[in-house]
């Protein structure tokens, strides 16, 4: 109500408005029609009065307020003939409603575009953090599969090659012998198999290796014993020297 209100004010209002122009016009052109009858009445009395000829003068500033005449009746012409002095209250209100519908429709459609941007680009922000954590997992997922395969490879080969030299290979290969002494880091077979023994038991180990110096010290010895043992089929009694251990 309010609103209907204020459109009707504002429509008396404009044709107030033109109103006062109109009259402002009129009083205009009658101020211009006395200025013309006194050029004429000045024209008609020039005989009485020995002055100098204004005729010519005087005609072009006749010449000029008919122009201006005819200017002030086009433009009171459309005046009264502006859409917005035959336009009513109810139509100035609608013209009011259809411009703000239009504009809301714009508003409207620059919001729902707007909308539309940003829910397009939560969308890829999305898309790019689900690409981000997807690539993570493929990473992580790679890893425990290479530490995995690397676990199975050490197991594979902890017992694996012991089982094909043993049960494949031919034993004159000596492929358990060859393996031992490269694993043991040793020339040969033999310095492998004092390094395992020396490692299984240090006490049994110098034994081995005492018994040994004993026989190398008295290898002749033991041998003339042994052919003495022989002859008489029976044990016989050994004398050896036995070395100061260092």
């Amino acid at each position: 109500m309010a609103d209907d209100e204020q459109l009707e004010e504002g429509g008396d209002a404009a044709a107030e408005a033109f109103e006062q122009v109109r009259v402002a016009v009129e009083q205009q052109r009658g101020e211009l029609a006395l200025m013309r009858r006194a050029i004429e009445g000045l024209a008609a009395e020039r005989a009485s009065i020995d002055v100098p000829d204004y005729s010519e003068t005087l005609g072009h500033v006749v010449q000029g307020l008919d122009g201006i005449n005819g200017r002030l009746d086009q433009v009171t012409t459309a005046i009264v003939k502006s859409p917005a002095l035959a336009m009513t209250p109810a139509q100035v209100s609608a013209q009011i409603n259809r411009a703000a519908a239009d504009l809301r429709s714009a508003d409207h459609a620059a919001l729902a575009t707007a909308t539309d941007e940003m829910k397009q680009q939560g969308r890829e922000l999305r898309s790019v953090v689900q690409s981000a954590h997807t690539a993570a997992q493929q990473r992580a997922r790679q890893l425990w599969f290479g530490l995995g395969g690397l676990l199975i490879g050490i197991l594979l080969w902890s017992f694996l090659p012991g089982v094909v030299a043993r049960e494949i290979v031919p034993a004159s290969w000596q492929w358990p012998e060859r393996m031992a002494t490269r694993v043991l880091a040793e020339a040969t077979p033999w310095d492998a198999g004092q390094h395992l023994m020396a490692s299984a038991s240090q006490p049994s180990w110098e034994a081995i290796v005492a018994a040994d110096r004993l026989l190398r010290d008295n290898r002749e010895k033991i041998e003339g014993c042994r052919q003495a043992a022989r002859k008489a089929d029976q044990p016989v009694r050994c004398t050896v020297q036995v070395g100061v251990k260092r």
